[in-house]
């Protein structure tokens, strides 16, 4: 990786965090991991849980603030691994990063079945969301991506470290950059 930006999505509890957090920590050249959620957490007065429907401005800005930081390190000669749940409806912003910033965005979704993303949100600890409602409603808005299809990387059967190679795999042969 070079001056790239690597989009880490998928559902919650699909392994984005770890996953990201190994990619960034094993990297060769200067790389940021930017966790979307401390975005979110950021917000003190007024936060909406962002899958809830009137979360869409909250969610809308937040993005805006993401993209804008991607932006500064790249500008700043930094790779940087984007952790969080950015569906397809945020790409349009992503994408404005690459045309008109130059920026080579690559978009990698992981998809564990949803029974191995509700068993992992039973083991979070902390603010992680369990909610399975909202996880089961997040993993279905990931499980027919069109176009995007050819982004997904199936972890069924994969631990961490196994993801992690697969995903440096595919970013090596550029199949998942955005156009």
């Amino acid at each position: 990786m070079s001056g790239e930006v690597i989009i880490v999505t998928g559902p919650p509890a699909a392994g984005k965090t770890t996953v990201a957090r190994l990619l960034a920590g094993t990297a060769v050249v200067p790389t940021v991991h930017l966790e979307t959620d401390l975005f979110y957490r950021s917000i003190g007065a007024g936060f909406v849980l962002p899958f809830l429907p009137e979360a869409q401005r909250q969610n809308e800005v937040v993005v805006e603030a993401i993209v804008a930081a991607v932006e500064v390190y790249t500008r700043g000669g930094y790779d940087v691994v984007v952790d969080g749940i950015v569906g397809p409806w945020f790409l349009p912003q992503f994408r404005t990063l690459a045309n008109d910033h130059g920026r080579t965005v690559s978009y990698v979704v992981l998809r564990p079945d949803l029974a191995t993303a509700l068993d992992r949100a039973k083991e979070r600890v902390g603010e992680e969301l369990k909610d399975q409602d909202a996880i089961t409603g997040l993993h279905r808005a990931f499980a027919d991506l069109g176009d995007l299809e050819q982004n997904v990387l199936d972890t069924e059967g994969l631990n961490p470290e196994q993801t992690a190679v697969e995903l440096r795999s595919v970013l090596a042969a550029g199949t998942h950059r955005l156009a």
